[in-house]
């Protein structure tokens, strides 16, 4: 079949019709990459969805454990902003030279103890009862939220009691599934995970007491790359700490830094 030929304007308005789609959502015509700590999860769609409609640059969110992202980074993965769920993991990237500025907290996390199950009294005590037979937590090896839940067993005594009924979610996003499943009849979250709009009213949940645990200070760093990648990535790293965003977050279940809210 003979093919078409195109007069000038029209491959003048194909030409335009493309370098609009590869700008479309981006004044660069590239997104953001944002390593995402899985309790953000929730929170982080509100967050970008704010970020893109005030700078027009575009996010892609990749959300895992947070010392899994940062095996990712520092195997050569192709981020621009880190979001952890702790100090100690982008720390670790900063001291080895990875980052382009230092890590700021942008929010504090809470732990809950969450459960679908209508027969369960939802309480420190329901973990010792012989109808639980299953605890679900995040991996303390690589989750955050995982290590804040082996000190509350700690604080109240209950390691060895209850360490045969622990099943580990390698994140908080794969330790929600055992517990939405009901492959665990009681578990820990964050907060954010059960204020989410989602999760609203699905289950029961109790805060943990603050002194049961270390505070969960979550950091943001800037990941090194060309110049124009890091002046946006540090645009949404400084965004996270707008009161903007910190609205956003304390409505997602945060305490965030210079807040009423912190003890």
């Amino acid at each position: 079949m003979k093919r078409k030929q195109l007069f000038p304007s029209e491959k003048l308005l194909i030409l335009l019709i493309l370098v609009l789609l590869a700008g479309c959502g981006s004044k660069s015509g590239e997104k953001l990459h944002i390593a995402t700590a899985a309790n953000m999860q929730f929170a982080m769609e509100a967050l970008t969805q704010a970020f893109t409609a005030t700078t027009g640059i575009a996010c892609e969110t990749i959300i895992s454990s947070s010392g899994k992202l940062t095996a990712q980074i520092t195997e050569g993965a192709p981020f621009d902003v880190f979001v952890s769920a702790d100090l100690k993991y982008p720390q670790a990237l900063v001291d080895v030279q990875l980052t382009d500025g230092p890590v700021r907290v942008y929010a504090y996390g809470q732990l809950v103890l969450w459960t679908k199950k209508t027969t369960l009294d939802i309480s420190i005590a329901a973990l010792t009862k012989e109808e639980v037979r299953h605890i679900a937590m995040a991996n303390p090896k690589t989750a955050p939220y995982g290590v804040a839940a082996a000190q509350v067993l700690s604080y109240y005594q209950l390691t060895d009691t209850v360490q045969p009924k622990l099943v580990f979610g390698e994140s908080i996003a794969q330790t929600n599934q055992f517990i939405i499943s009901q492959a665990a009849e009681i578990g820990f979250t964050a907060r954010s995970v059960v204020e989410a709009p989602i999760l609203t009213n699905k289950g029961r949940w109790m805060a943990l007491p603050n002194e049961s645990y270390e505070p969960i200070a979550q950091g943001v760093v800037v990941l090194k790359g060309n110049e124009e990648k890091v002046k946006q990535a540090q645009q949404f790293a400084d965004f996270l700490l707008t009161a903007e965003a910190k609205n956003i977050m304390i409505a997602h279940g945060y305490l965030v830094p210079d807040s009423t809210q912190l003890q």
